[in-house]
């Protein structure tokens, strides 16, 4: 039985264990030692990974293939993209390239491939001392400071002025290398695509909407969105100066009056259940996508468009203790919703919301129609409410 190494599996992950049995794959997991067990049973072999860098995920992954190597390996999240490709180039096995991958787990060294291809992004700097970077942002406020790897708005945060950039920089100080950007005002977007052998087989966009500023945090994502003028043609580009070969690429951007301009890019699935909305979304699952490019599989035919509407909702609560949630039940039996869950329960401590591992829980959607699916999204914001510290917030 031909073998398929997953390198991190988590919650959002098992669906590509679920599409490798659909295609008579076996499966080799590599996961972090604290989560082995919850897939142990349902896989051919396990490998623990003792850490979450990407050093020592790449070191679980070469043990695991040593003496059993895979026909196709597939990364779960940014801090498996780099064990993954090393091993796709070292095996002669499908995947996004080298080059690819080291892009998407640094924004710097994206900034300066892309800048040298002409496309279309923020004004940036990259330093190890953002006091010595003040005057560089005192031109261009307001600026957005980030970590150059890291994933769901983690670390990203807005500064408007200069008393609050000296703080942050103080705040921050021990931080480095940090990428340092003009903030890019205008609707968001990301861009997800199939690609094989350096050709996109299909793309999707997605609209979505996010708290803003100061940290970004993503509420919803619509797929089958229209795409903006001028998507397709940065896409392209991305795509060409990632070298990309063969995998999923996902593009986030920003719709500024110049045109589409380019906030980041990742070599691996879209969080968010983003993945779940686009198999709803075009009646074909993106993960058996994703393991049949990395397994050198065929595709099906490339769908003509979407045979229904979804979204994927993050509900987030207010900052205290909660007290009572309710329509959660009903917001399950809702006929548009396809899943649900939430991440808190009575009695937790909601943080301040500063990035996406904050958010209380999720909600994916679809619907026959895009009318249809936003009565669906009104309905489920004004049923499941997290109510904290006595003040009700729908979620």
């Amino acid at each position: 039985m031909r073998e398929l190494m997953l390198i991190g599996v988590g919650r959002m992950g098992r669906p590509y264990l679920a599409a490798a049995r659909r295609l008579g794959l076996g499966v080799h997991a590599v996961e972090a030692a604290s989560r082995l067990a919850a897939v142990a049973a349902d896989v051919d072999a396990v490998q623990p990974c003792h850490g979450e860098l990407d050093e020592q995920w790449s070191a679980a992954a070469s043990r695991a293939a040593h003496g059993r190597p895979p026909a196709g390996v597939v990364a779960f999240s940014e801090p498996q993209v780099t064990a993954a490709a090393l091993l796709q180039d070292g095996l002669g096995l499908p995947g996004p390239g080298l080059h690819a991958a080291t892009l998407s787990r640094n924004k710097a060294l994206q900034r300066g491939c892309f800048a040298a291809a002409g496309l279309r992004q923020p004004e940036h700097l990259i330093t190890d001392d953002l006091h010595a970077a003040a005057g560089w942002a005192a031109a261009r406020l307001p600026v957005v400071v980030k970590p150059l790897s890291s994933a769901g708005s983690e670390g990203v945060e807005l500064v408007a002025d200069m008393a609050a950039y000296c703080a942050l920089a103080v705040r921050r100080a021990g931080e480095r290398p940090l990428l340092v950007e003009r903030y890019v005002e205008g609707p968001e977007y990301s861009w997800e695509a199939i690609v094989r052998d350096g050709e996109v087989w299909f793309a999707n966009t997605t609209a979505k909407e996010t708290t803003g500023p100061p940290h970004f945090v993503e509420l919803a994502h619509r797929t089958a969105a229209e795409p903006p003028p001028g998507t397709a043609e940065l896409a392209a580009g991305v795509v060409g100066a990632l070298r990309m070969r063969t995998g999923i690429v996902h593009m986030e951007f920003r719709v500024t009056p110049e045109g589409p301009t380019l906030m980041e890019v990742a070599v691996r699935m879209p969080g968010d259940f983003i993945m779940d909305a686009l198999g709803l979304t075009y009646g074909v699952s993106w993960f058996e996508l994703v393991v049949r490019g990395a397994m050198g599989l065929p595709l099906p035919p490339a769908p003509a468009g979407p045979v229904r509407y979804a979204a994927s909702l993050l509900p987030v609560a207010a900052p205290g203790v909660v007290r009572e949630i309710r329509g959660l039940a009903e917001v399950v039996a809702h006929p548009c919703v396809a899943a649900a869950g939430l991440r808190v329960a009575e009695g937790d401590v909601i943080a301040p919301l500063e990035s996406s591992a904050q958010r209380a829980g999720h909600v994916v959607l679809a619907a026959d129609s895009r009318a249809e699916l936003e009565a669906a999204i009104a309905d489920v914001r004004a049923t499941l409410v997290v109510d904290t510290a006595g003040l009700a917030v729908a979620a």
